[in-house]
């Protein structure tokens, strides 16, 4: 088996972090979920980075813009934490992550002032590639059609990624926020190019589970912008200590037993173990049923008997 490189990406966290490079390959974008899209820009940049001797850099920001400028009502759920993020740019083998603190102030910049400021005075870009859609600069003004106009004065030559190539891949952010705000884990992965994944630590729950012979982990999302799917019982994978197990997960407010408010717990097939306090990983493979309530709990026991059976068929 071929075993991948994964070559260490340098983060830094604001501009006054970064050191000017000689021969940056730039990109920028909020890069949420590092789709199947975002991928396809990320695989072109590198190969320009290589191509030209140059080093492959992503500016991204923090926290998500739409969550600075939008409204309460319209918070953007998101597919990743910045950690998350991180690591996933790292997999696709970036050289520098810029990551740009977001805030009204920094909005206000133009394109122009993004451009000298951010692409030029801190990063010494000297190629930079975009998606055809991508904005920057106050109201989203900047976009391939001015840089194009004015390369000559800013000494960096700019590629775009067509609307075609990026359209062939049929995905956004927003696709994969609808899927699994429906439950749809599976058109998900396939957007991804991997599947969904939350983490979080195992506290301690009211521990009904042990009563009906279903012991369950209660996760705790750290992250509150984290997208959770829509409530329901689903065949996942749990990783604890890079060890792979399967297991049942509902997510709902348990309207059997109290139906008070949102858990998230998991059935480990085959587990043993005290995990309270450690930290899990849960990938979603299917989703099995909604959450229904039950008339009682030997009702709810019979159901849960089902779906594991059913899960454990899923996983196979």
């Amino acid at each position: 088996m071929k075993r991948v490189e994964i070559q260490i990406m340098i983060v830094s966290h604001g501009i006054q972090e970064f050191q000017k490079l000689e021969n940056a390959v730039v990109t920028s974008g909020t890069f949420d979920g590092v789709h199947l899209g975002h991928q396809k820009i990320l695989k072109r940049l590198k190969e320009v980075a290589d191509q030209n001797g140059g080093e492959s850099v992503v500016i991204t920001f923090y926290p998500h813009p739409r969550s600075v400028i939008a409204s309460e009502a319209q918070t953007v759920k998101l597919l990743s934490t910045l950690e998350e993020k991180i690591a996933l740019l790292e997999q696709n083998g970036v050289n520098h992550l810029l990551i740009i603190p977001f805030t009204r102030e920094f909005s206000e910049l133009t394109s122009e002032e993004f451009i000298q400021k951010i692409l030029i005075d801190s990063i010494g870009t000297k190629k930079l590639v975009i998606g055809y859609d991508h904005r920057f600069g106050r109201n989203r003004e900047g976009g391939f059609e001015y840089l194009e106009k004015n390369a000559g004065k800013y000494g960096f030559k700019i590629e775009e990624i067509s609307r075609q190539d990026i359209e062939n891949v049929g995905v956004s952010s927003s696709k994969i926020r609808k899927a699994l705000s429906e439950g749809d884990v599976r058109t998900a992965e396939h957007f991804l190019g991997r599947k969904y994944a939350i983490s979080g630590l195992v506290v301690k729950g009211k521990q009904l589970g042990r009563t009906i012979g279903f012991p369950t982990a209660n996760v705790q999302v750290r992250e509150i912008s984290k997208l959770i799917p829509a409530d329901g019982v689903y065949a996942v994978k749990v990783i604890y200590n890079e060890q792979s197990f399967g297991g049942m997960l509902n997510i709902g407010n348990r309207p059997t037993v109290d139906g008070t408010f949102q858990t998230i717990e998991v059935n480990i097939f085959d587990f043993n173990q005290d995990i309270y306090g450690e930290n899990l990983t849960i990938e979603f493979v299917q989703k099995v049923r909604n959450e229904q309530k039950f008339n009682g709990l030997e009702a709810l026991k019979e159901q849960i008997n089902k779906d594991k059976e059913l899960i454990k068929e899923i996983l196979n």
